[in-house]
């Protein structure tokens, strides 16, 4: 007995260890902002495929993450946006009309994340109006309020929290049983990794698809340096005037989030 309990403890360690690293792939939804004009949608030409349309952006993306630190990236291959027999014709509307839309989810995008657990340090990579911005700082400080509500995602034990950030309602389910404080983007600082961040009911979804527990290099983790770096001040600041251009053309034009159609 007592051979077998010292093998334990031996192997605890390890244990512990292994479940603090691995690999997690997310599915992430982030639904348009834009509103297809009333007088293209009585245009039959166009009525195959705005009834394909998706409603949002869908993309995947892979967390590494050790008991030190996470970088969410996205998957070189993200699956296409409609699905239907002139895809390309179809991707190119959604294109266009997000390019012309005022809403700051139909003109940005999130690429690369990294989080330091130990001081909260984050360094993030955005495109927004096709240039790229590198932003660094602290992950925010999420006031964390745990509901109660435990469920089970992908064979894990999950726990339901809440928190309110910028105005934002931040839906998490989180599992003890991976202990580290990560999960996908800046969303984190609970005592376990989050497999599920809903936004504003739905508006941002992330989701776990697999998680693989396994030996990850140190050196794959590491804080990415393309972009403009600017601070999160002057990110915010650029975003609003360019966002207020956008709507400033809109107003002349007397229309709404058209992109370039006429």
């Amino acid at each position: 007995m007592k051979k077998l309990l010292t093998l334990a403890l031996l192997l605890l360690p390890v244990t512990v260890s292994a479940q603090q690293q691995g690999v997690i792939l997310f599915d992430r939804q982030v639904q348009y902002g834009f509103e297809v004009p009333e007088d293209l949608k009585n245009r039959p030409q166009l009525k195959e495929m705005l009834d394909a349309m998706p409603p949002a952006h869908f993309a995947s993306l892979l967390l590494l993450f050790d008991e030190s630190a996470s970088l969410l990236t996205p998957v070189p291959e993200p699956e296409p946006e409609v699905a239907v027999s002139d895809a390309p014709r179809a991707a190119g509307l959604v294109m266009r009309l997000k390019m012309g839309s005022s809403s700051r989810s139909d003109q940005e995008e999130f690429l690369d994340t990294y989080v330091r657990y130990e001081d909260g340090m984050i360094a993030e990579t955005r495109d927004f109006m096709t240039r790229q911005f590198l932003l660094t700082g602290t992950r925010p400080a999420y006031q964390w309020k745990l509901t109660g509500e435990q469920s089970e995602f992908l064979g894990y034990a999950v726990q339901k929290a809440t928190a309110v950030q910028d105005s934002s309602m931040i839906e998490a389910w989180f599992t003890p049983e991976i202990p580290v404080p990560a999960g996908p983007g800046p969303y984190g600082g609970l005592p376990g990794m989050i497999l599920s961040v809903s936004v504003n009911d739905g508006q941002t979804l992330y989701s776990a698809t697999e998680v693989k527990l396994e030996t990850v290099d140190a050196s794959a983790i590491k804080a990415p340096v393309d972009g403009d770096q600017v601070s999160h001040e002057e990110y915010e600041k650029i975003v609003a005037e360019k966002l207020e251009e956008i709507k400033m053309r809109q107003r002349r034009r007397g229309g709404g989030d058209r992109g370039g159609l006429g």
